[in-house]
């Protein structure tokens, strides 16, 4: 083996190892991924600063941190070593012959439930070769696993976007407001924000953004409101406006139809809530995440924007 092309075997091992200590932020963490020992993964990081005559980390306590220098090979090296890692899936992709690799997808329980049963039935028909790992996470954690490569993309419903993601919306669903049958507001075909606010409220948790938008709303018009039940998940939600604990305000991505309540559409008063794909900004993706993103694009560019408009 020539010198050259051993050179360069090292390096991309060199550039693996640090990538991987970037995106765990753990040395011990980035060999156990790597299935090394962490004095080996240790020596390249030292051998690849001491090729490049540059500090790659600095330590703040128990942390290590880029410096920034370390900021830039990263930012050059990530998308280079995803790629290598990816090479023979990417080349069989480019032959039409995408039938095996793993494709993991991070969402929340609402993007599960409503957005992507007919995306994930129809991606699995269309390559049944492929893994696919569904992670029902926040959307906090969702942005951590995109930071360490344990997913590919995300998708869900994005409000404050970060420096290091990328949110493409592409579906809107309107905001409703829920009641049980005979309730006094389903009386009303447009009931006001002061109508609502004499009305104990059932509504997800208070760090999630659907609590922060309300509070913003009724603020903004001097309103106060009053929450009878705070419960997560859009069923549940449903199913204790059904019997009579209170209403709410939802996003009609969870309405069907078939539901027993009455639907009062809010669009007056709130903003449209729109969900997408998530992604870390320079992230490689592999033949299966583009595969998955094409057909959801394509199945949305088809349908137009999804409202509920037609539940009344």
């Amino acid at each position: 083996m020539s010198s050259t092309v051993y050179y360069k075997q090292n390096r991309l091992k060199q550039l693996r190892a640090f990538c991987r200590v970037v995106q765990s932020g753990s040395i011990s963490q980035a060999a156990e991924g790597l299935f090394l020992s962490q004095p080996t993964v240790t020596l390249q990081i030292q051998a690849l600063e001491r090729d490049m005559d540059i500090h790659l980390f600095e330590r703040r306590g128990p942390q290590i941190e880029l410096t920034p220098h370390g900021e830039v090979l990263y930012r050059l090296a990530q998308p280079l070593v995803e790629g290598m890692d990816n090479l023979e899936d990417s080349f069989h992709a480019h032959l039409g012959n995408l039938e095996s690799g793993e494709l993991n997808i991070a969402a929340g329980e609402s993007t599960i439930l409503y957005i992507l049963p007919a995306l994930m039935k129809q991606f699995a028909r269309t390559y049944p070769g492929i893994r696919l790992k569904l992670h029902n996470v926040t959307g906090r954690d969702g942005m951590a696993m995109l930071r360490a490569d344990e997913a590919d993309i995300a998708v869900g419903s994005m409000i404050d976007v970060p420096e290091d993601m990328v949110y493409q919306p592409m579906v809107d669903y309107s905001p409703y407001l829920i009641t049980p049958h005979g309730h006094s507001l389903a009386e009303k075909r447009t009931p006001s924000l002061e109508d609502i606010s004499h009305y104990g409220l059932i509504l997800p948790p208070r760090h999630l953004a659907t609590w922060r938008i309300v509070e913003l709303v009724f603020s903004q018009r001097g309103l106060e409101f009053n929450v009878s039940l705070e419960a997560g998940g859009w069923e549940v939600i449903k199913k204790y406006v059904e019997i009579g604990m209170g209403i709410s305000i939802v996003t009609g991505v969870c309405l069907t139809g078939e539901e027993n309540l009455e639907f009062r559409t809010l669009e007056q008063y709130f903003p449209n809530r729109s969900y997408g794909l998530v992604m870390r900004k320079g992230k490689f993706l592999t033949p299966q995440a583009e595969c998955f993103i094409g057909m959801m694009d394509e199945r949305y560019s088809f349908e137009g924007e999804i409202r509920a408009d037609s539940i009344t």
